[in-house]
């Protein structure tokens, strides 16, 4: 039973651009993506910068409103809700951003930070206030004397402790995670993921863990997306994309990651040139201005659909549409 399905959700934004800003241009950041999460699951999403990643988990909680298609909650599609039910169901939905440090007020102290949805939602005050943001504190390894400190006197790690204590403070079953651990040094990266993973243990935590690092993507995901210029291009569980990468873009990716010497592989798919922009996106297959593996004129002209090859394996690739149809 899926916690989560996103059905052909899309985001466009509108720009003004010219003289006089008079002409309207359209950045396409999210195209038809679908895809579900299950109960207790990590679900990773991958890519580049600039592929639509981060405006999709925005878009997940409806912090910006989708443009198209819907998004079910435990069967509650929050598309169409309005702001009120919304605002109530947002207990259940929380995020933890890439940065710590700007995701904190650095006017408020930890107390203030971390009670700010105690007092929104349950009206805590004073000692309760102060004795759940110690409990919270205390779950994510932090001490009392946390509370009365500002963001600037902790450490990244530290920082990011207080965003995960602030986004569990109103029990959620769901936590959207994007690069969480993007912006730590490396050993804090590897106590901070144990720690993500003994949380969702304890508290049976949904995960949709957004990262462009595929290591820590397979340390903690059982399924993964790749998205590219705003569209999901493959999806699987971890040992499918890892092992038998069907689309271009994948195997691009996975021959970026730094193998010792005697491991490298023989052949690799090295992407050239930068991800094209959501404004300008290329005719047929995105992917087609960079593809290594171009099945001919049929990329540049039409774009590919979703070609299922196992049970949980999926990709977005003309070469597996010519041969099921061969």
């Amino acid at each position: 039973m899926s916690i989560l399905e996103v059905k052909n959700v899309s985001k466009h934004f509108s720009i003004k651009r010219g003289f006089l800003r008079k002409s309207t241009e359209t950045v396409q950041a999210v195209r038809n993506v679908s895809f579900r999460i299950g109960y207790g699951e990590s679900y990773g999403v991958v890519g580049e910068s600039g592929s639509g990643k981060t405006t999709l988990a925005r878009v997940v909680l409806r912090l910006i409103n989708p443009t198209a298609g819907d998004i079910l909650f435990e069967d509650v599609n929050l598309a169409k809700l309005d702001p009120e039910p919304l605002r109530q169901l947002r207990r259940d939905m929380q995020m933890i951003f890439q940065d710590p440090h700007s995701s904190l007020n650095p006017r408020k102290k930890i107390l203030q930070s971390v009670g700010e949805p105690l007092v929104i939602h349950e009206r805590l005050g004073g000692r309760k206030l102060s004795q759940r943001v110690r409990e919270l504190l205390e779950v994510v390894g932090l001490k009392k004397e946390h509370m009365y400190r500002f963001p600037h006197e902790l450490s990244g790690g530290q920082k990011q402790r207080v965003g995960i204590a602030r986004a569990l403070a109103l029990n959620p079953k769901m936590l959207i995670l994007d690069e969480p651990t993007s912006a730590l040094d490396v050993s804090v990266q590897a106590l901070t993921l144990n720690f993500l993973e003994t949380l969702q243990e304890k508290f049976s935590l949904t995960y949709m863990f957004i990262s462009h690092n595929l290591a820590v993507i397979r340390y903690v995901c059982a399924r993964v997306a790749v998205m590219y210029l705003g569209r999901i291009v493959e999806e699987g569980t971890v040992n499918e994309l890892f092992d038998t990468p069907a689309h271009p873009y994948t195997k691009s990716l996975l021959s970026a990651v730094p193998l010792p010497e005697s491991r490298q592989k023989e052949e690799q798919l090295l992407l050239e040139g930068d991800i094209p922009s959501p404004l300008n996106i290329p005719s047929g297959c995105s992917f087609h201005t960079r593809c290594p593996e171009k099945v001919g004129n049929i990329c540049h002209q039409v774009d590919p659909e979703i070609v299922r090859l196992s049970s949980s394996h999926t990709t977005a690739c003309h070469r597996y549409s010519n041969v099921s149809e061969t």
